[in-house]
Formats: structure tokens, C-alpha cells, sequence
């Protein structure tokens, strides 16, 4: 998915490896989510653990109602660079995290209810002086949409959320809201299968609540999504609960608008052609790993479609860091620069420096006035500087 024409930029601009983003992209976006905000009274934030390129926090913040997060520091760089809500979930909390997120967050929520017995007294007393706070529960409904168990939220014995059985409705006091998660880049069908199923299972304690978060993974922003039926669901539910509704996309705000420049090191052969990038799959994308997925390149197609297939590999010694075979009309040149698509959301987030690998630089690029700003290189000392 790819809504930019990178063809268009000259690559020789820029360094390499490189992400780029278009930020008319991000633009259009965010002004569709804002849309749903709108029409369904939903108040929308954007997932910082898909794309926290806080470069672009003000563009975000004129769109969206704040963020969210999965612990202390995405909290922390919502909080300081893009302003609004700030929301928080995280599998366990230390009590030196918690006690800094209680001076600042806005929602806070907890996947068990032993936590919340543990710190309950302590979020309390941080309400008194600051009210704006509240508590609430990821609960589990036991309703599986994942197609990728490890990306599965409520794949069996996931440790994700609280099912039913281990819900103890008398710790409820002072929760105020809760907060359900079951998709991953999906559409709209499989969401209002898991608000049947949590109404079904969880809708007696609704009516206690204020606020419901519908979790993230909505493909709002991709072509054919059904955002007409999104609206005329979150308005329903929130009529019938009388709830504040929260969504929080990640890949939404970011799909479709950035590519992962690199270059061509090297060509050798082993059974077949091989090309090695100054890119690599485990420290730049390793979604290509571990869902696993195949990036489009530019001009490119499935093996052995086009005249010259070649296996493109990382410059690593991971001897799986192999990004996937793909077949190319010309031959592929030494120096040639190739551009992996829709490379923006659980990219950067992701990256590492396994083996010394240089990370890739960060620019955004304007596709409307092709102005072009590199905003981040990295090189030798934020290596160093992660290691002691």
C-alpha cells in the first residue's frame, strides 16, 4: 500500500539507508481519522509503538486527541512532543514507572486486577490532585481475530488482558473505564465481531463505566475500509452505554506514506544471484522476520516473474537476515538504489544495531512542493552509547 510516488524523489538526495516520509501523506491520514472522530464522537489517538516520529508530532496534534502508549517512555514523548491525552497501557508496571506516569498521564490501564490492588490506593491519592486522571482495566474477551499468533492479543494463554473468570468485580471502585485489543491491521468486520463478544461477555459492567477503548489495529485509513460502519458502530455503542469511545490506530496514522531507501554493496551468487543491501532485514525490518511479510520494492515483483531474480540479503551475519527473492526487469547494478515500500509504521519503532549496523537516517519529504529535510542521521556513538 503506497500512497506517494517516491519514483518521483531523487534518492541521490538523500543518504543511505534511509526513511522517508511523506508528510502530505501523513496529512491525508490523519485528516480521515479526524473525520471519524467528527462523525462518530469518537475521540481518536495515535499509537506511538507503530510510528513515533515525533517530527511530525504538531501535524498529529492538530488532527488527533493526544496519544498512546505502552509504557514510561513513549508516555514521556507524548506528553512533551505532542500534548493532548496522554493514554497508557503496559503488561506490568514497576512502581517507579507508575509513580512518574501518575504526573502526567491522563488514562492508565491495567492488565490485572493485582495490580490495580496493588497501586489502587496510590492512583487514588494521585486523583485527588489531579482529577483529570483515570483508572482502567484491559479486560480479554476470549475473542480471536489474529491471523498471526504472535500478534494475537487473545490467542490462547495470552497474558494480554483479563479474562472473565479472573475479573474481581470488588476491586472495581475507582475504575472508570476499559480498554479491549484483538486486532492487527484489519478492517472493520472484525472489530464489530469483537464488540459483540465483549458486550456479550463483559456488558454488566458497562454501565458502570465512562469511557470504553476499542484498542488499536483498525485499518481506518486503508482503501475499501468501511468507515460508515465504524461510525454508525462506535455511535451506537456509545448511545447505548452512555461511554466516551477511544480508538487508538497506529498503523493508520502512517500506512501508505514512507519507504526505506537503501543501496546495493554488493552481488554475488550461491544457487542463485545475490544482492547484499546496506540495509538489513533483522536491524531495519524485522517484521519481515517475524510475521513474516514481503515488503514491494519499486519496480519489482514475486521471483522469477521478471527477466533477473535476485535474493536480497542485510550486510549482517545473521545468516537469516534475507529479505525475500524478487525478480527485477534490468539487472541489478552496484550502487543502484532500491525503495522497499510502505516502510513508515513498525519500522523505525523497531530498529537495532545487532552486529554495529548503522541505523537508517529519518527524512521527511513534502510530494506536493518536493521539499526535503533529513531530520535524523545516526552513525558510531549511538552504538556505543546503548552499550557500556
Amino acid at each position: 500500500m503506497q500512497f506517494t510516488d517516491f519514483s518521483k524523489l531523487d534518492l541521490s538526495r538523500l543518504p543511505s539507508p534511509c526513511f522517508v516520509v511523506d508528510e502530505v501523506a501523513v496529512e491525508r491520514n490523519l485528516s480521515i481519522l479526524k473525520q471519524v472522530a467528527d462523525a462518530s464522537g469518537a475521540k481518536v489517538l495515535a499509537a506511538l509503538k507503530a510510528f513515533s516520529m515525533w517530527s511530525l508530532a504538531p501535524l498529529t496534534a492538530r488532527y488527533l486527541s493526544g496519544t498512546c502508549a505502552s509504557g514510561l517512555h513513549e508516555s514521556k514523548l507524548g506528553h512533551e512532543q505532542y500534548g493532548g491525552e496522554v493514554h497508557v497501557f503496559a503488561a506490568a508496571y514497576s512502581e517507579s514507572d507508575l509513580i512518574e506516569l501518575l504526573e502526567f498521564a491522563h488514562h492508565i490501564v491495567f492488565n490485572s486486577c493485582s495490580q490495580w490492588k496493588r497501586f489502587r490506593e496510590r492512583c487514588l491519592e494521585a486523583k485527588i490532585k489531579r482529577p483529570e486522571l483515570h483508572f482502567g482495566l484491559r479486560i480479554n474477551p476470549e475473542h480471536s481475530e489474529g491471523a498471526v499468533p504472535i500478534y494475537d492479543p487473545c490467542a490462547a494463554g495470552s497474558r494480554l488482558g483479563i479474562p472473565l473468570s479472573q475479573l474481581d468485580e470488588s476491586l472495581l471502585d475507582g475504575i472508570t473505564g476499559l480498554h479491549f485489543h484483538t486486532l492487527c491491521e484489519q478492517g472493520f468486520e472484525p472489530l464489530a465481531r469483537t464488540v459483540a463478544a465483549v458486550e456479550a461477555k463483559f456488558g454488566q459492567l458497562l454501565p458502570q463505566m465512562e469511557w470504553v477503548n476499542f484498542g488499536g489495529g483498525h485499518h481506518i485509513t486503508a482503501d475499501g475500509y468501511d468507515i460508515n460502519g465504524l461510525v454508525e458502530l462506535v455511535r451506537d455503542f456509545a448511545d447505548r452505554h452512555q461511554v466516551q469511545v477511544y480508538l487508538e490506530p497506529g498503523e493508520a496514522v502512517a500506512i501508505g506514506t514512507g519507504i526505506l531507501s537503501c543501496e546495493v554493496l554488493d552481488i554475488s551468487w550461491n544457487k542463485l544471484d545475490q544482492a547484499i543491501l546496506d540495509t538489513s532485514a533483522t536491524c531495519h525490518m524485522p517484521d519481515t522476520l517475524e510475521m513474516p511479510y514481503r515488503p514491494d520494492i519499486t519496480g519489482a515483483d514475486e521471483a522469477n516473474v521478471l527477466p533477473y531474480t535476485y535474493r536480497l540479503g542485510g550486510l549482517t551475519c545473521l545468516a537469516g537476515d534475507v529479505i525475500g527473492d524478487y525478480s527485477f526487469v534490468e539487472p541489478l547494478q552496484i550502487g543502484q538504489r532500491l525503495i522497499f515500500e510502505d516502510m513508515s509504521h513498525y519500522t523505525m519503532v523497531k530498529t537495532t544495531t545487532f552486529n554495529g549496523t548503522k541505523l537508517p537516517a529519518i527524512a521527511i519529504w513534502n510530494s506536493t512542493t518536493d521539499e526535503l529535510r533529513v531530520v535524523k542521521t545516526f552513525g558510531y556513538e549511538d552504538f556505543k552509547n546503548r552499550l557500556s
